[in-house]
C-alpha cells in the first residue's frame, strides 16, 4: 500500500501579544514608586527627628546657661561652695561685678547705660523698646519698624565683651559632666560668636515703696509676699543657645530674686 506523503506544514501556534510583559513592567514601576515613597518618608522622618533632637540639645544648653547665670549672681561653684576660681568675677578683676551693697547698684547701672548695647561682661541694664533682641538680626528684612535707642541686633549682643559664656565667671570647668554631655556648652577663644551659648543678666532695681519708679510692690497689701532683698535688685536672665544645625536656636528667660539667707 503506497504511503501518503508527509505534509510540510506545521500546526499553527497562537500569536503572542506581549500582555504578560506589560503587566510585569507595571508591577516593577509600582514597586519602584513604593520604594521611592518609603525612602522619602524615612528621610523626612529622620530629618524631623534630627531637628527635634538638635532643638532639645539647644534647649538643655539654655537651661544650663540659666543655672550658670544664677551661680554667677550668687558667686558660687556648681556644688554650692563660694567661687574661688581665677575666673570668678570677684577674682578675675572684672570692672563689672554683681552688686553686693546698695551703694554699688546705681554706679553700675550708670556705667552699663553708657554702653552701646546697654550690656558689658554679661551684665545689662534694662533697654528701651523691644526686649526680644534675639528676633532682630542682620538677616531681618525688613527691619522692625520704629526702632528706639538701645535696640540692638543679636550679633551685637553675642560679643565676648558683651555677653557671658557657660562657666566664664563661675569656675564651671569645660570638662565638667554638664559641658561634656552637651557640646553646645563647650567653647574657647576660637569659638565663633554665632555658635555655642550666651547669657545676659539684667539688673532691675526693686522699690518697695508705693509709687516708686522701678519694680514696685505695695507693702500695705497683705496678699503680697514682700521680698527680702539687699540690695533691692531683681535679675532678669536671658539665655540663648545655638544648635548644631543652622537656624536652630533656643531662648529661655527667667526672673531671679536673690534673697540673703538668714543666720
Amino acid at each position: 500500500m503506497p504511503r501518503l506523503p508527509l505534509s510540510n506544514h506545521r500546526p499553527l501556534r497562537p500569536q503572542q501579544r506581549g500582555v504578560a510583559l506589560f503587566v510585569v513592567i507595571v508591577f516593577v514601576m509600582l514597586s519602584m514608586l513604593l520604594a521611592l515613597w518609603a525612602s522619602r518618608t524615612s528621610l523626612f522622618n529622620e530629618m524631623v527627628v534630627g531637628n527635634d533632637a538638635d532643638y532639645q540639645r539647644a534647649f538643655e544648653a539654655a537651661q544650663a546657661l540659666l543655672q550658670d547665670a544664677e551661680l554667677d549672681i550668687r558667686r558660687e561653684f556648681p556644688d554650692g561652695n563660694p567661687c574661688t576660681a581665677a575666673t570668678c568675677r570677684d577674682l578675675v578683676g572684672a570692672a563689672d561685678k554683681i552688686p553686693a551693697d546698695p551703694s554699688e547698684v546705681t554706679p553700675l547701672l550708670t556705667t552699663l547705660d553708657s554702653q552701646p548695647t546697654k550690656c558689658r561682661s554679661g551684665l545689662c541694664t534694662k533697654r528701651t523698646g523691644r526686649q526680644d533682641f534675639w528676633n532682630y538680626t542682620s538677616a531681618t528684612n525688613p527691619p522692625p519698624p520704629d526702632l528706639k535707642p538701645g535696640e540692638v541686633k543679636l550679633e551685637d549682643m553675642t560679643q565676648p565683651t558683651v555677653g557671658a559664656r557657660y562657666g566664664q565667671y563661675t569656675g564651671a570647668a569645660q570638662g565638667s559632666a554638664t559641658a561634656q554631655a552637651n557640646p553646645i556648652l563647650q567653647w574657647d577663644a576660637t569659638t565663633p560668636n554665632n555658635q555655642g551659648g550666651w547669657y545676659w543678666i539684667e539688673l532691675l532695681k526693686y522699690d518697695d515703696r508705693e509709687g516708686g519708679p522701678d519694680v514696685i510692690i505695695d507693702p500695705s497689701r497683705a496678699d503680697v509676699l514682700a521680698l527680702n532683698l539687699s540690695p533691692n535688685v531683681v535679675y532678669r536672665i536671658t539665655a540663648v543657645a545655638y544648635g548644631r544645625k543652622p537656624n536652630t536656636m533656643a531662648v529661655l528667660q527667667q526672673t531671679y530674686a536673690r534673697q540673703p539667707r538668714k543666720n
